[in-house]
């Protein structure tokens, strides 16, 4: 089996597995709130973000709200989602580059996107693949370890990922390829105690192979 032939077999089983609804992990409204909702998930669960955001969001209802937030009340707002120091700083900066640059309009470029404070590829990528539905493959900590094992990359940064993705995968799947294998991730393929002998890509993956040896 070539690799092309390999990619195609894994991305059928995970859509006879998943689905291909293009749903969001991140409770939102609209492309702020999504904006926002992402720089939270940093190093912090998605369940977590969810409990959060509906009264951060009650609270601060527009980006000009977050722009005059005082940071050290918007602090205590996002304290249980970890790191919040930086993360106040950077939504607040972020709200306010908006308002300033953009008409408080996000933008859709991902040149644009990753302009704004605390915002990288992968946030950019969350933005452009559910709010603008362009093709992006966002590359979290699941889609890492997973691409690695499954022998689709053997780059350990993010964005070299995202490219390897980007090459082999055909582009109607790079946004589906970013939820089916955080679900893959978290059920199956976890990082310290992988559960090979379960899995539906046990066949046609190098480590999964391994394992079961």
């Amino acid at each position: 089996m070539t690799k092309e032939e390999r990619v195609r077999e894994i991305l059928a089983r995970l859509d006879a597995e998943y689905g291909t609804d293009l749903a969001c992990y991140l409770t939102h409204e609209d492309a702020w709130q999504l904006l926002v909702a992402t720089i939270l998930s940093a190093q912090c669960t998605d369940a977590r973000v969810n409990e959060v955001t509906p009264g951060l969001f009650a609270k601060y209802d527009s980006v000009e709200k977050f722009a005059e937030a005082e940071i050290a009340e918007l602090e205590q707002d996002i304290r249980s989602t970890g790191f919040y120091h930086n993360k106040a700083k950077n939504i607040k900066a972020c709200a306010r580059m908006l308002l300033d640059e953009y008409g408080g309009v996000v933008p859709s470029d991902i040149e644009e996107l990753v302009k704004l404070p605390g915002v990288g590829r992968k946030t950019a990528n969350v933005i452009r693949g559910n709010i603008f539905r362009i093709p992006s493959v966002v590359v979290d900590t699941h889609v890492g370890r997973l691409s690695r094992r499954l022998g689709l990359t053997k780059a350990e940064d993010p964005e070299k990922v995202e490219y390897d993705l980007m090459a082999c995968i055909p582009e109607d799947h790079w946004i589906l390829i970013n939820l089916d294998l955080i679900a893959l991730g978290r059920s199956i393929c976890k990082s310290q105690k992988p559960r090979c002998g379960e899995c539906f890509l046990a066949d046609l993956c190098p480590y999964g192979k391994k394992c079961l040896k």
